[in-house]
């Protein structure tokens, strides 16, 4: 478990850090960033960052789904935190019965995705997400 858990938040970190410069991504929120807003209490209280990631399409709905859709190594579900890759719209999944005014005041868009980051290679997972972005 000790070796998975390792390999999940290092694999999240160097997705995080290639979604927060890809042009089609607006925010990314991932503890480990010195951009995440409570970076520093996570810092204090974890010796690592976890394997979730949360990113911001900017074109919003349609375009997240495209991108999901194109994902070949990294399987869309609505439950999160297998050895496996996974990913999920939480504005359609586990917030759909909220308003959208609620959705938005914790943050969650029509562009919010949640990726679950698995023990993959990170250069596949990194070249999976390259590639379902590259036409947004």
């Amino acid at each position: 478990l000790g070796l998975r858990i390792e390999r999940h938040c290092a694999n999240a970190r160097r997705v995080a850090d290639a979604l927060a410069a890809h042009p089609a991504i607006g925010r990314v929120l991932y503890p480990g960033r010195p951009d995440h807003p409570q970076h520093a209490l996570a810092a204090k209280q974890m010796s690592d960052f976890g394997g979730v990631v949360t990113f911001d399409v900017k074109a919003g709905k349609p375009a997240a789904f495209a991108a999901l859709n194109r994902l070949q190594i990294v399987d869309i579900s609505n439950n999160l935190g297998d050895a496996k890759s996974l990913i999920t719209h939480p504005a359609t999944t586990t917030h759909k019965n909220l308003t959208d005014e609620a959705r938005a005041e914790l943050g969650i868009s029509g562009g919010t995705v949640r990726f679950s980051c698995g023990i993959e290679d990170t250069q596949d997972l990194l070249d999976d997400f390259a590639r379902a972005l590259k036409a947004i």
